[in-house]
């Protein structure tokens, strides 16, 4: 037997080339260096199309233009300075935000998880020190994702990202989702705040039902529980309109955002009503990247430019082109259960593990990831073409019929 070199814990590296980064990614062996619109290119030199948009992260496309130009020009300006100083960037693009839905009261941070973070303690801190009431528990639900801080992990409704991280913090508790009767029986006396999100993202691309929805705000409005809405991965015109509740027709008291919020940028936001801005006094929250002059000029470029192109709209158009092409190209598979989304968060459920088939869409030149073990997810930019959802459509289609073959054969 031939002893090989392969570092099997990590294996793109050889042993004398062992990574000095922790193993918490499993790595796709593919280095991506440049990337423009809805393509991407490896250091090989090979060109893919991006249905993946760094888990919906580039929404404009790799390095538009706009906010390219606007973060160069404040490079030249000013990189970051303490949030104990005045900031007008982080003003206007609080302002800018405010405008586009219900939120009033913004608090800038660096990512997801920071921004659901800061969710739960104003939640609490607005029951405990504005009201003077002992609630402090979080209600979320199963298949949620919520981020992977000890305290969003343990509001996150699925018990793979929680292994390992024993004793969790107190306070959270999860019930099924769309289950009404659980829902009522969770509630007591030291609920804050009901945790949720519009899609069920990572949970497989779970749309909420309007009629659930309903349910939740009434009995948020009946005990005096604050609503959160996650959108984290939905903001920002990735579901056809500025934030996903909107959908909906309802107005969540806290609602949280990043991914797409700054074009690739590291950012986040937490929004809230007005009568919330007095639960954050100064010295009750802070963070010492969020909110500097580069991330909030990303952010204004952002939102500058998709109220110039009327992205939202966009989006809403492709996503049913999307959804269109998937439905009839697919109608026939059997091993396809359900094709379901909302704009251009796409989820294709199979009969099955999808793994396999993520790597051999690298091999056609297609880029995008799962959503749970038997979901593909489709997260295209929102400038994508129809010409390239043409494209990725044809790639996915043959992918899932070469699988039903290989399938039927081996039966």
């Amino acid at each position: 037997m031939v002893q090989s070199n392969i570092d099997m814990a990590n294996p793109q590296t050889t042993t004398e080339e062992k990574s000095a980064l922790f193993p918490t990614y499993a790595r796709f062996p593919i280095s991506l260096v440049k990337g423009k619109g809805s393509w991407v290119w490896d250091d090989q030199g090979t060109k893919y199309l991006d249905f993946f948009s760094g888990l919906a992260v580039t929404s404009l496309g790799h390095a538009p233009d706009k906010v390219k130009n606007k973060l160069k020009d404040q490079l030249d300006e000013l990189w970051h300075v303490s949030n104990l100083f005045q900031i007008p960037q982080q003003e206007q693009a609080a302002k800018m935000l405010a405008n586009l839905g219900c939120g009033d009261a913004v608090f800038f941070c660096n990512s997801g998880a920071e921004a659901n973070e800061a969710a739960i303690k104003l939640a609490r801190r607005y029951h405990q020190k504005v009201k003077g009431q002992d609630r402090y528990e979080i209600i979320t639900f199963e298949q949620s994702f919520h981020g992977r801080t000890l305290a969003t992990l343990t509001a996150t409704g699925q018990a793979k990202v929680k292994d390992g991280f024993l004793p969790l913090p107190e306070g959270f508790k999860t019930v099924p989702l769309h289950d009404v009767n659980a829902l009522k029986a969770a509630i007591g006396p030291h609920t804050a705040a009901i945790m949720m999100e519009m899609v069920l993202a990572e949970g497989g691309i779970h749309l909420v039902e309007p009629a659930f929805l309903q349910e939740v705000q009434q009995l948020c409005e009946q005990e005096g529980i604050l609503l959160i809405v996650d959108e984290v991965q939905t903001g920002m015109g990735r579901t056809g309109k500025w934030f996903a509740h909107q959908h909906y027709g309802i107005e969540p008291d806290i609602f949280t955002l990043a991914k797409g919020i700054a074009s690739g940028f590291p950012a986040g936001a937490m929004l809230a009503k007005e009568y919330l801005r007095e639960a954050f006094s100064p010295g009750s929250h802070a963070t010492t990247f969020g909110g500097t002059p580069l991330a909030s000029s990303t952010i204004i470029a952002t939102i500058e430019t998709m109220q110039e192109d009327n992205l939202p709209q966009r989006v809403q158009e492709a996503g049913e082109y999307l959804m269109a092409q998937l439905t009839e190209k697919l109608a026939s598979e059997p091993w396809v259960k359900d094709i379901r989304g909302r704009g251009l968060i796409v989820g294709i459920e199979c009969d099955g593990p999808v793994g396999e088939l993520v790597l051999q869409g690298q091999k056609k030149n297609l880029l995008f990831v799962t959503a749970g073990p038997n979901v593909i997810r489709f997260l295209p930019n929102f400038y994508v073409t129809h010409e390239e959802i043409d494209q990725a459509v044809a790639i996915v289609v043959q992918l899932i019929q070469e699988h039903s073959i290989k399938e039927a054969s081996q039966s």
